[in-house]
Parts: C-alpha cells; structure tokens; sequence
C-alpha cells in the first residue's frame, strides 16, 4: 500500500460515524476455528454488500477470501501469531510472508506478550520489525495486537511505542480470545502513545453502533468486529469472533 493510501486509511472517513459511514471502519471478522468455506464465503458477500474495510480471517481462509472479494473494493486481511503470540519471530514473518503471498492485503500479528510484561522493548522491536519488513515487501499493510487485557498502563505503552520504533502500520488493542476486549480508556492511551500517524484499531467486544462510535471518538480508525452488520444497522451484536 502506498504511503498515500496509508495516510488515506489512517484517517479513514473522518468524523462520520453515522450509520450509513461507519461500515467504512469495520473490518468483518471470522476467526472461529470451526469455520467452514460456507461460513467464509458468506463473510465475504455481508462484507461486499455493505462496503466494510476488510474481511478478516485465520491464514488457511486467505485464498478463499481474496478470490471472493475479487472487485468488491474490500481488503483482504488475515492473523499471524494468533491468538497468544507465543511463536517464534521467524515462524511469525514466514507465516506473514505466506499470508501476502496469498493474497492478504493487511496483517494483524499479535506480540510476543511476555516481553511486553517484563519490560522487554527490545525483544517487541525485533519481533515486529522483523514481521513489518515481511508484510512491508509485498505492500501490505502490519497492524500489531498488544493484548490490553494482559498489560498494565505502562506496559501498553510500551509495546505501542515498539509497535511505532519497528515500523507498524497500526496497533491494535486485542485478539478477542483472552477475555477483556476494546476500551475508550486504552484507545485514547493508544492514541497519545502512538500519535496522529498511526492507525488504532478497537477489537474485542465492540458489538453495537454505540460502542463503535465511542472508539472512534477516543481516536479509532479502525474497528475489529464479528457483529458489522449489527453495527451498521444499530443493533447489538452477539458475541463472537
């Protein structure tokens, strides 16, 4: 992705979180293990059909996707270390290198959790750089998932600041598997961490028009949802992946 569009993406679409716009910050999420090329395929056409920014899949579904999005404007993304993060780096980048390969236009990758607890900035640095120069050589895009759920404040900022000394496109608050989700609190300290450049993405738990647009004005631009359409019609969603 050219640095224009990433500037483009990173704004996304303004202030506009009405119903009718916000379709345009979701990326439609299915990462459930037991998910078959049934349930894929239909992710795909909801996402088609009101326009949201991505579908997001497990890296065996990448093909699947890119094939059955084809023409529709919707990005093609997909999870790598995912969801503890306990892999490692070189297992991580191949793992990523494969999921461009395939056809995955953005990469959401999760840190090496562990380091972020002790304090380890170096090891996060590595970790994600390592992936970002993978992901970056085939013009995607990298969005690195902290895990807010495990870290304290400090910690958060931490990773977010390796997440931005590495080279990342996006930090991201959470896998949705390991309890806990998206808060406004950890989206603004997101944000004043990482600056106006990067992009945040709110995931876990954000499950109705309200909680979208309350992640937004703590400075989202990106939202991780398995309940889009509920979303987009200001309904409340179920809980999901």
């Amino acid at each position: 992705m050219s640095n224009e569009a990433l500037s483009a993406d990173r704004r996304e679409a303004g202030t506009d979180t009405t119903p009718g716009n916000i379709a345009s910050y979701i990326d439609h999420t299915l990462l459930k293990p037991e998910a078959s090329e049934a349930d894929i395929l239909k992710v795909c056409a909801e996402a088609a059909e009101y326009q949201f920014k991505s579908v997001c899949v497990n890296p065996v579904w990448v093909k699947t996707v890119k094939t059955a999005l084809k023409g529709s404007g919707v990005l093609t993304c997909s999870v790598i270390g995912f969801p503890l993060g306990a892999t490692p780096t070189d297992v991580k980048t191949f793992e990523a290198r494969g999921a461009v390969l395939d056809g995955a236009d953005e990469i959401d990758m999760v840190i090496n959790i562990a380091a972020a607890r002790a304090g380890d900035k170096g090891t996060l640095v590595d970790d994600i750089s390592a992936v970002a120069e993978a992901v970056h050589a085939s013009g995607a895009i990298l969005k690195v998932i902290i895990e807010t759920v495990f870290l304290s404040d400090d910690q958060k900022v931490l990773a977010c600041q390796a997440a931005v000394e590495a080279g990342a496109d996006f930090v991201k608050t959470s896998t949705g598997f390991n309890g806990g989700g998206a808060t406004a609190e950890d989206i603004t300290l997101m944000r004043r961490t990482v600056g106006p450049e990067l992009g945040v993405k709110a995931s876990g738990g954000v499950r109705s028009l309200a909680d979208a647009q309350a992640m937004i004005a703590a400075g989202a631009t990106r939202i991780g949802a398995s309940s889009g359409i509920a979303i987009v019609k200001g309904e409340q969603g179920s809980a999901g992946y």
